[in-house]
């Protein structure tokens, strides 16, 4: 007959190990190898030189993080797949594992997505990704206003400047693109503005504004909206941090009064 008492001490060994911070730490330090070793592959003189151990190291970097991935599955079971970073991180190795033929090319070059790893081993990281994750719902209402803004301008740039420049606002398209060329500010006043108001000396009325607009008004409340749900994300970590210690706090003032109570009780009998 097997014993089989020692597989819950195995259990939680094996989650303790995971749970360790020298663990993380170390799952980290492989990530960040990992992606040095997938830079040097893309330089033929590093691979010229040492080509068969860049590849032996970035197996062995794939086998490391193939172990954690199956010892966490190991301890977590189905709760495993209700972690959307483990979901994450299990695409990202899954990936990696799919052999790199002539046909799937591309996957080798997606081996470099292992280097996002870090989004799931570094707190800090999580909260930037999870404070974006949060602010998408509210940014959808400026993503509609920047649409419309986009939308107008676009119509009254191709009906203003299309006949004298249709390669920049020939359609309503080519306009959008336009427009959001000047909004990121590339070479907006010398490449585009300018060569208009050679022909359109009042045109500056109508690209002011939409910069000031989408540049300036736009893109600052994205901006400020990922800061909102970052520090909103990074409160709600603080209070259930202080939360489970504050319970803590009060199971061990509970303990302690209940033991002190048993006390008083033996000296009364």
């Amino acid at each position: 007959m097997t014993d089989t008492s020692h597989a819950p001490t195995v259990h939680r060994r094996i989650a303790a190990v995971l749970d360790d911070d020298r663990t993380r730490n170390v799952i980290l330090g492989v990530i960040l190898f990992n992606a040095v070793l997938l830079g040097l592959e893309t330089w033929a003189t590093a691979m010229a030189i040492a080509g068969p151990l860049i590849e032996l190291l970035d197996g062995l970097c794939l086998a490391i993080f193939v172990v954690e991935l199956a010892a966490k599955i190991y301890v977590q079971r189905l709760r495993f797949f209700r972690d959307g970073w483990n979901i994450f991180d299990f695409v990202i190795v899954s990936i990696s594992l799919i052999p790199a033929a002539q046909s799937l090319s591309v996957l080798r070059a997606l081996r470099i997505l292992r280097l996002f790893r870090v989004l799931s081993v570094a707190p800090s990281l999580r909260r930037v990704v999870e404070g974006l994750l949060i602010a998408l719902p509210g940014m959808g209402s400026v993503f509609l206003l920047t649409g419309l803004i986009f939308y107008v301008g676009a119509v009254m740039a191709t009906k203003l400047f299309g006949a004298a420049f249709p390669a920049w606002f020939g359609s309503i398209g080519l306009s959008a693109y336009s427009l959001f060329q000047i909004m990121t500010l590339e070479s907006w006043s010398m490449g585009i503005v300018r060569p208009v108001m050679e022909i359109y000396p009042y045109a500056w009325a109508f690209f002011v504004p939409f910069i000031l607009a989408t540049t300036f008004v736009v893109v600052n409340l994205v901006v400020g909206l990922i800061v909102n749900s970052m520090q909103d994300a990074h409160h709600a970590e603080a209070d259930a941090e202080t939360g489970s210690y504050r319970d803590e706090v009060l199971d061990r003032l509970t303990a302690i009064e209940a033991m002190l109570r048993r006390r008083d009780g033996d000296r009364q009998g």
